[in-house]
């Protein structure tokens, strides 16, 4: 009987200890965070990366308590600031906006990548990010896609097209639009998706592949004609604009998209938690309403699905990125 009370007080014991181990390991876990959140911006202020990092940012300061500060760190095609965060303790005060440019593009457009995509961070959530539409100037006697290509090919010094930059999206989608069609297609990359737009209105360019949400304001004006977009689904805004995917080029389906990662080794419970609040941001009124301006696609996925379609982006994008040589030393 002795015995049976030693064990058992041995076993109440052990299951207090228990219970306050894991009490302990809860309160951890919901400290977070018992400081500011810095959440870092690798572009200027003003575009979608800086918005959809603005709203994020706002929300979860309301949800968790505790302020979270976006910081614009801009330079080198989002590389600059992403550098720093792949840099910082995995403790969730350091995270980035990250997307298809700093972490799908700008590694393979380097020969000497200062990061990996995936092995150096620790991606949370997506936020969306606005399609890219090949559009053409209105004087142009072009209607639709395949009046596009054979307009193209009656060219005998082919035809000038205008992107955002080398390494953007939009020059992506062209150069894999070009490889596709077999077209001869001549790239012009601008320093950015306002300027080449400028151009295309103006018809000193007759065509370009740019973000939609960009190109939106001249194509109501009647100065650009959208041709194809590279959402996965018809554009509410603009509802006659088809496809790629529809017009035959699966391929050619995808849009500019932004994310919210940390330092690789982040817990798998608060990453958890920040990727459910995320996706609960976005379905808000207010997030559905920024969204919807930006004419941005959006995504609903759990951690290790973004996961996925991370890798696949690469898989997918890295084909498409002429990787410049190293220079002999």
């Amino acid at each position: 009987m002795q015995a049976y009370r030693h064990t058992f007080k041995t076993r109440l014991l052990l299951a207090a200890l228990a219970l306050g181990a894991t009490t302990g390991v809860a309160c951890a876990q919901n400290s977070w965070p018992t400081k500011p959140v810095r959440v870092v911006v690798p572009y200027a202020p003003g575009g979608s990366s800086d918005t959809l990092g603005r709203l994020i940012a706002r929300h979860l300061s309301e949800t968790y308590k505790q302020t979270f500060v976006v910081e614009n760190k801009g330079g080198a095609g989002g590389v600059i600031g992403s550098q720093m965060v792949a840099r910082a303790a995995p403790d969730g005060y350091t995270l980035v906006v990250s997307g298809i440019g700093s972490h799908v593009i700008a590694p393979f457009a380097t020969s000497t990548p200062t990061y990996d995509p995936m092995k150096d961070f620790t991606h949370i959530a997506i936020l969306g990010g606005p399609p890219t539409v090949l559009a053409v100037n209105t004087s142009l006697p072009i209607k639709d896609l395949p009046s596009f290509i054979k307009y193209v090919k009656a060219q005998p010094q082919g035809l000038s097209w205008g992107s955002p930059g080398q390494g953007t999206h939009g020059s992506l989608i062209g150069e894999a639009f070009r490889i596709t069609t077999k077209l001869d297609l001549v790239h012009i990359a601008y320093k950015g998706a306002s300027p080449a737009v400028a151009d295309v209105a103006g018809n000193q360019v007759p065509a370009a592949f740019v973000t939609l949400s960009t190109a939106s304001g001249n194509i109501k004006a009647g100065k650009l004609r959208p041709l194809a977009v590279t959402s996965s689904e018809r554009i509410s805004e603009f509802p006659d604009v088809p496809t790629f995917k529809e017009l035959g080029y699966p391929e050619l389906t995808g849009t500019t998209w932004f994310s919210l990662s940390g330092p690789a080794g982040m817990s798998p419970d608060l990453v958890a938690s920040l990727n459910k609040e995320v996706r609960r941001i976005l379905q808000t009124p207010e997030g559905q309403r920024e969204l919807h301006a930006q004419n941005m696609e959006t995504y609903d996925l759990d951690a290790p699905a973004f996961n996925k379609f991370f890798q696949q982006q690469i898989d997918h994008w890295g084909r498409y990125i002429e990787k410049p040589q190293a220079s002999a030393k």
